[in-house]
């Protein structure tokens, strides 16, 4: 991760264009805001389960410091195209209803090489989701942060796919099993993490939380703005995170699925009223 990173002040700020922006992509880019933005919580995760790897640790925090700046970056252009979104508060009642058990000393995932591989599956999946968000808008300076991000997670992967290559000469752990890890974690994209931040970043201060409810509004949208290609790329890269080859026909199998159950979810959501929240 040596490469020159961007900064803050590389994106032209002055380019954005509110008639261009989008009502419904406006409420997931401040979702997201809070999701990047709380990266450091990971990051002391990871270390505690990494404790002797130095090495690891050191690239875990530089990972998070570029994480928590997508969600500076998203939540700076929210406050563009909303200037009454308050995103130090959206942050703090995010904060106050969701967290991850960061005082963990053991990978959920059951090894390390497992949590490796779940890494994967998330950097590659926010790649494709931020692609796709930047082929659906408009608004340039949105655009160019959505590339930006997307470009950030498909090297993000490449650090930890490093790792897990180390960590598989020492763990071992089958094909099976990390397929059924990548498959685990890509079913984690509709867990609490992201419909609370949905609601803290865009429900009303007084709304009560409804886990079913937000996860809805914010997978419909979600849902909505994924492209086939985006997602075939993702799905190369999540069989190569599992062992399987990356050009094969279970990756093939794996795009077409995935792209048809998000079709198929979000119709059912839209005629469940999902956009209404």
């Amino acid at each position: 991760m040596s490469e020159k990173q961007w900064s803050l002040d590389d994106i032209a700020w002055n380019r954005f264009d509110g008639d261009r922006v989008d009502p419904e992509l406006l409420k997931i880019a401040k979702a997201a805001a809070l999701v990047e933005y709380n990266a450091g919580d990971y990051a002391a995760y990871l270390c505690n389960v990494f404790p002797e790897d130095e090495a690891f640790k050191a690239e875990a925090r530089r990972w998070a410091g570029e994480e928590v700046q997508h969600g500076v970056a998203l939540g700076r252009w929210a406050g563009l195209a909303d200037p009454d979104f308050d995103f130090d508060a959206a942050v703090a009642r995010f904060r106050a209803g969701y967290s991850i058990p960061v005082d963990s000393t053991a990978s959920v995932r059951g090894s390390r090489s497992g949590e490796l591989v779940a890494r994967c599956i998330v950097e590659v999946g926010t790649s494709s989701y931020y692609g796709s968000l930047a082929d659906s808008t408009e608004e340039p300076v949105f655009k160019d942060i959505c590339l930006r991000i997307a470009a950030d997670e498909m090297r993000h992967y490449k650090l930890f796919y490093s790792y897990l290559r180390r960590y598989l000469e020492q763990e071992n752990i089958g094909r099976l099993r990390r397929f059924l890890i990548a498959l685990g974690r890509m079913q984690e994209t509709e867990d609490d993490e992201l419909a609370y931040a949905y609601y803290a970043a865009n429900a009303p201060a007084d709304e009560p939380y409804d886990r079913k409810r937000w996860s809805s509004a914010y997978m419909v949208r979600a849902y909505g703005y994924y492209k086939p290609l985006r997602v075939q790329r993702a799905s190369a890269m999540i069989c190569k995170a599992a062992g399987l080859d990356p050009q094969g026909r279970v990756s093939g199998i794996l795009a077409k699925a995935a792209f048809r159950m998000m079709r198929r979810r979000h119709r059912r959501l839209s005629e469940s009223g999902a956009l209404a929240a």
